[in-house]
């Protein structure tokens, strides 16, 4: 069987990118408290983020980010406006 990449998947749900998702989470927790997205807000960024056609490995395919990185900080917006 090939491995395919997820298109539609976080970084967290992809097992072969475990060392890059640890380095992701890493930053994340690093990322102070008062910049920080309230969990139930960030958790619903990644969900349209999920059903959006620009989601690729993890990544936005019209800007170049980690999603996940960019709902963490909540100044942050989606580059085509969804959230």
């Amino acid at each position: 069987m090939e491995n395919r990449k997820c298109v539609r998947c976080l970084m967290r749900e992809m097992a072969e990118q475990a060392g890059e998702y640890i380095n992701l989470q890493q930053y994340l927790d690093q990322i102070d408290a008062q910049e920080r997205t309230p969990e139930e807000l960030y958790e619903n960024r990644l969900s349209t983020c999920k059903e959006c056609d620009m989601l690729l490995a993890g990544m936005c395919r019209h800007c170049g980010c980690y999603v996940e990185l960019r709902a963490a900080v909540e100044k942050q917006s989606c580059p085509v406006r969804k959230w």
